[in-house]
Parts: structure tokens; sequence; C-alpha cells
């Protein structure tokens, strides 16, 4: 297998993060913006196959192996919505904080607010690779109401840690990777890379 890899996404914040745990096995990540590819469509009802159609899309595009991810938050007393609509609960365009009102809305009448966080990434070697490699994480707290901290995005300030009488955004950059959905299903990845 080729040493680089490409990621199916341009979000600087993830090639950082996931390059720290990939540089030292030897691989070499790109945002698939580097190759001038474009965003793939995600009509699927589940993570792990709008993150698996993300990857083959990149490594079709490229030649090269691919890295996806797709996570979200999942409300129990929804039946796990948002899930994959997380980043569009709200419509378009994208909005995180009419997408943190609507869950709050659609939460309210329940008094069950527990909620997790879900990441799936997808490595495949080539873009019809028949076994990628497939990792995931899981990330348990409950939506609060009224929001806490600066940090992280999305539902992070909203996103209630019971055991540690904080929210998501109220964390460190590195005990948010070392705790979330994301960094959990990373070293997993890592593990299964090695």
């Amino acid at each position: 297998m080729n040493r680089t890899i490409v990621l199916a996404s341009n979000n600087a914040g993830k090639l950082k993060e996931f390059s720290e745990l990939l540089d030292p096995l030897g691989f070499s990540l790109r945002t698939q913006g580097e190759f001038n590819v474009p965003e793939a469509d995600e009509p699927h009802p589940t993570f792990i196959e709008n993150a698996l159609a993300k990857a083959r899309h990149a490594s079709r595009l490229t030649g090269l192996a691919a890295l996806a991810d797709d996570s979200g938050v999942c409300a129990n007393a929804l039946e796990g919505a948002p899930g994959v609509f997380s980043a569009r609960f709200a419509g378009e365009p994208k909005s995180d904080a009419r997408n943190n009102s609507k869950l709050i809305e659609e939460l309210a009448p329940y008094a069950d607010k527990s909620a997790y966080y879900y990441c799936v990434l997808v490595l495949v070697r080539h873009a019809n690779d028949p076994q990628p490699v497939i990792a995931e994480g899981r990330w348990d707290g409950e939506i609060i109401a009224d929001a806490r901290g600066q940090g992280g995005f999305g539902y992070d300030p909203h996103f209630w840690l019971p055991p540690l009488q904080k929210t998501a955004a109220e964390l460190s950059a590195q005990e948010k990777n070392r705790l979330s959905h994301r960094g959990q299903a990373l070293r997993v990845l890592v593990e299964k890379l090695r």
C-alpha cells in the first residue's frame, strides 16, 4: 500500500488530529482538496455507509488509499436523531446555533436527555477494497439547554459529561481528543494499522 492516504475531507482540524497519530506509523495524510476531489454525496441512513461512500469516492478519484469519517450526535429519546443529519439538522445553510436550538426544542418534552456522539472511520486501500478497515468510537453524555464553554464546535456547548461536570466545550483540546468519539475511533484505527 502506498504510504500516502487521502483524507476524504478538507477540514484542517481533522487533518492535524489524524496526522498526529498516523505520521509516526509512516503514513502521509493529505486532504482531498489537494487533489481537487469534490465532496462526496452522503445519501445514506447510517454513518458507516456514508463514511464508506466518502472513502471510496476519494480513492476512486486519486488512485490512493483514502480515509473518511462520519460522525454526529444521537439523542436516545429521539431514536438516534439527529444522527447522520447532525450537521444539517436545522436545514441549509449549516448552522451550529440553529442545530442546537432545534435539538433542545425537540428534546424538551422528554425526561431522557441522554445522548452520545458517534464516529466511524473507514480506510480503503483502493476504491474497490472488499475489506475496508473500520473503527468506531462512542462518547456518552446528556444534552443541556444552556450552552457552556468556548471550545469545540457543533453540539459541544450543550453536550454535558456528568462524570466531569463539564460540557465538551469546556474541555481542553487535549482532553477532548483523549475522550471524544473521534479520538477513540482514531486510536482503534491506529491499533488495526499497526
